[in-house]
Parts: structure tokens; C-alpha cells; sequence
């Protein structure tokens, strides 16, 4: 019994030919090549294309008839592999761990990103805006936060932790990371609400974030 080629293998093989060929190629060129139906091709190439790992190619010169889809390979690292960013993660966070000023490091970077996902309002914010605000960021992001009162303190409740497997391993990295989040989003916004501190794991599903506001700003 002869092997049939799955639908993937099949399309890594036109994918191939389109990297070892030394021109472009035409649907019929590339069915010749592999033996296989030109429509078997054409499907192939047009999955191939809408990943990126392709591209239709103009024809140099037009002539009588309709001109043949000419296509090539999209120069460059396959954008189709698999990735892995918690490996990525992992590694850093275990270098930076590894640091004695890693906790400090890890708040300064928090501080930044939030300089990168936030930007200074129109408007200067009171302090219900301001903490408002920066529980829509926390959502956005994936914290699933709740705004809490307790003895007179505004409280923000995180109920869900993105990073919740490198915080397990090295939460004196991915906690000051989220403090600084925070405190870098209110710095940015120039907002009367100072975020002082991050309690992790108050209890097993719950970080609180203790935020001190400025009540004349109100």
C-alpha cells in the first residue's frame, strides 16, 4: 500500500520546491514537479500565501493569454514555527533572579512597560478616574481585577496572575514587575493615587494591590 502525504506534508513539500527553485514557479511547474494535481496546489499556495510563507509574484512580461500565477518564497525566517515565549520568560526571569538588586531591576522594569502601554490623559484625572483607569488597564491585561474598600483603604483585588507559573518560581521577580506596572501607569498619568505596595497571595486566589490616595484631588 503506497503512503499518502498528509494535507501539511504536502504543503512543506510545495513550500520546499518554492525554496530550492531558482525562479519563481507556476502552479503547473510546481504540480509537475511533486506530481500532484495543479488544484492540490492551488490550495496549498493559497494557505501558504495568507501565513506569509509565500507570495504571488507579478509576471516580467504580459503576452497573449492570460499570464500564469507566478509564485516564490518569502525570503527570511519561517514565520510558521511554533513559539515559545515561556521558555523565553522562564529564561530571563531565572537571570534576572539571579541578580542581588533583582527585586529593584524588576520593579524599574514594570515602571517602563507601563510607560509603554500607557500614555498621559488629555485631562487631569481625580482620584475615582484614576483608579478606574488603572483597573481597566489591570482587565485589559488579564489580571482580572477588583476595586476593594477594607478599614477605610482603597484596595485593588487580583484575582487572576498572567504570569502565574513563573510567579509560583520566582515571585521576587514577577511581583515587583506588577507593582511597578502599576506605579509606572499612575506616575505616567500624573495621577493623584500612589499604589505603595503588592501583598501576593493573601489567599490562594487574591494579590492586593494598597493604594493611597489624595483625598483633596477628589
Amino acid at each position: 500500500m503506497s503512503s499518502v502525504s498528509q494535507p501539511s506534508g504536502r504543503r512543506e513539500d510545495v513550500l520546499a520546491a518554492l525554496r530550492d527553485a531558482t525562479d519563481v514557479m507556476s502552479i503547473a511547474n510546481l504540480a509537475e514537479q511533486l506530481e500532484v494535481h495543479p488544484n492540490t496546489v492551488r490550495f496549498h499556495l493559497d494557505a501558504l500565501v495568507a501565513d506569509g510563507r509565500a507570495e504571488r509574484v507579478e509576471p516580467g512580461r504580459k503576452g497573449q493569454g492570460r499570464p500564469p500565477q507566478l509564485y516564490r518564497a518569502v525570503a527570511g525566517m519561517d514565520p510558521g514555527g511554533t513559539r515559545r515565549y515561556r521558555m523565553l520568560a522562564e529564561i530571563l526571569t531565572s537571570a534576572l533572579a539571579g541578580d542581588p538588586n533583582a527585586s529593584a531591576k524588576a520593579l524599574e522594569a514594570g515602571r517602563a512597560w507601563a510607560g509603554r502601554l500607557s500614555h498621559p490623559p488629555r485631562t487631569k484625572l481625580g482620584v475615582r478616574a484614576s483608579v478606574n483607569r488603572l483597573v481597566g488597564l489591570l482587565d485589559d491585561l488579564g489580571f482580572a481585577p477588583q476595586r476593594r474598600e477594607s478599614d477605610g483603604e482603597v484596595q485593588v483585588g487580583l484575582r487572576h496572575c498572567p504570569f502565574l507559573e513563573l510567579a509560583d518560581e520566582a515571585r521576587g521577580v514577577i511581583c515587583p514587575i506588577h507593582l511597578g506596572l502599576m506605579q509606572g501607569a499612575m506616575a505616567t498619568w500624573r495621577a493623584p493615587v500612589a499604589v505603595d505596595r503588592l501583598e501576593p497571595f493573601v489567599e490562594p486566589g487574591l494579590c492586593l494591590a494598597h493604594l493611597t490616595l489624595d483625598e483633596e484631588a477628589s
